[in-house]
C-alpha cells in the first residue's frame, strides 16, 4: 500500500508528499515536487483542460443512479487565486474538454440524460453550437474524450459505460469532425476507445482502450469477466486518416489507462486506474516506462499546462483536482 504524508501549507492548501516520488535525475518531475489537492467537491471529476483565460476547466460527471439525478457540472479552477467556481450545470454529462485555436470550448457530452454530442461554446458570447450529434442518422453512444489538430479537425471517442439510452451505433468508434462540419468514422478496431491524444508533430494518434464492462455484481454465483482489453494504441496519422495500429502498452488483466496527455517531447502521460497501483504512468513515444507517479485515488484524466516557464500536470481523480510540477513543457 502507498503511504502518503499529508500536510497543509500556510494557506490551508492540502498537499501530499512522498519522499521517494522523484530523484534528482528524474526526467519528468521537478525535484521536490509535491502533489497538491486543489479541489475536492466534485462527484467524479474528468477531462481537465487549460482555457484561453488561464483557468483549468474540468468536468464533473454525476451518474444519475448514484447522485440523486444530478445533471453534471463543469468547474473552473483559477491558478492565480486558488479558487474554483462552477462554470456550467447542467453539463450535458461532459467528460472531455478541449479548446480550439480560437479559444472556444469544445466538449464531449455523454449519455445518462446528457447530450451525446460534441458541442462548441464561444466563451465571449456564451453561445453554443452542436458540431456532431448524429452519425448516419443515429445518436452517438456517449462521446467521451477529444483532441483537436492544427488543421481544426476534431477527433473524439464514442464508447458507452453507463446511461439508460439505447445504444444505436453498431460500434464503439473513434470519429473525426472536419472543419466543413462533415463527420467520419475513423476507427472501429478498438473495443472501447476512451482517452485520445496526438503526438507533437501530429503524425501519430494515440487511443486508450479501456474496456471495463459494467455488470450486475449480484450475479456473483456465476463466473464473470468485468474487464476486456486494456491498452494504449498508436496509429500513423496523415491528413486525418489513421492506419497501422500497434500496441504501445498492454496492461493485461490490470485496469489500464483512462485519459492520456502528451508533452512537447512526445512522452505519454496515462491516468491508470489500476486497483493495485493507481496513478500516472509516463512512457516514451515508443511505450518505454519512464516514471510512475502513485496517487491517493484512481485518476481519470490528465492535462499539461505551461505558463511563465512553469509546467504543471493537472490530474482529475475521484472527486478532486490535483496538480504536480513537471519539467517538460506542454505541447504548443
Amino acid at each position: 500500500m502507498i503511504c502518503w504524508k499529508r500536510r497543509c501549507n500556510t494557506q490551508g492548501k492540502q498537499t501530499y508528499v512522498k519522499p521517494d516520488l522523484q530523484s534528482p535525475e528524474d526526467p519528468i518531475l521537478c525535484q521536490g515536487a509535491e502533489l497538491e489537492r486543489l479541489f475536492d467537491r466534485g462527484f467524479y471529476t474528468e477531462g481537465p483542460a487549460e482555457g484561453p483565460d488561464g483557468r483549468i476547466y474540468f468536468c464533473d460527471i454525476t451518474p444519475t443512479f448514484l447522485s440523486n439525478m444530478a445533471a453534471g457540472n463543469i468547474w473552473a479552477y483559477d491558478p492565480t487565486d486558488g479558487s474554483t467556481t462552477l462554470f456550467r450545470s447542467p453539463s450535458g454529462m461532459a467528460s472531455g474538454i478541449h479548446f480550439d485555436a480560437a479559444g472556444r470550448m469544445v466538449i464531449a457530452g455523454g449519455a445518462d440524460f446528457g447530450c451525446r454530442a460534441v458541442i462548441r461554446t464561444d466563451l465571449k458570447t456564451g453561445r453554443s453550437h452542436i458540431l456532431a450529434g448524429l452519425y448516419r442518422g443515429r445518436p452517438f453512444n456517449s462521446p467521451n474524450d477529444l483532441v483537436i489538430d492544427r488543421a481544426g479537425r476534431i477527433y473524439f471517442t464514442d464508447p458507452r459505460y453507463f446511461g439508460h439510452e439505447p445504444i444505436e451505433q453498431p460500434v464503439f468508434g473513434v470519429y473525426r469532425i472536419d472543419p466543413d462540419g462533415s463527420v467520419h468514422l475513423l476507427l472501429a478496431d478498438v473495443s472501447k476507445p476512451n482517452g485520445i491524444e496526438l503526438s507533437p508533430d501530429e503524425k501519430t494518434l494515440y487511443v486508450a482502450e479501456h474496456d471495463i464492462r459494467i455488470l450486475d455484481r449480484r450475479l456473483s454465483d456465476v463466473p464473470i469477466r468485468d474487464m476486456g482489453d486494456m491498452r494504449i494504441l498508436a496509429y500513423d496519422l496523415e491528413d486525418g486518416v489513421a492506419c497501422n495500429q500497434r500496441t504501445l502498452v498492454d496492461y493485461g488483466a490490470e485496469k489500464g489507462a483512462d485519459g492520456i496527455a502528451v508533452d512537447s517531447a512526445g512522452n505519454i502521460y496515462a491516468a491508470v486506474r489500476s486497483r493495485q497501483r493507481p496513478g500516472i504512468r509516463i512512457y516514451s513515444a515508443q511505450g518505454d516506462p519512464l516514471t510512475d507517479i502513485p496517487l491517493p485515488a484512481a485518476p481519470s484524466n490528465v492535462a499539461l499546462c505551461t505558463r511563465n516557464n512553469q509546467t504543471y500536470l493537472y490530474i482529475t481523480a475521484a472527486n478532486g483536482l490535483y496538480r504536480l510540477a513537471t519539467r517538460v513543457p506542454a505541447k504548443s
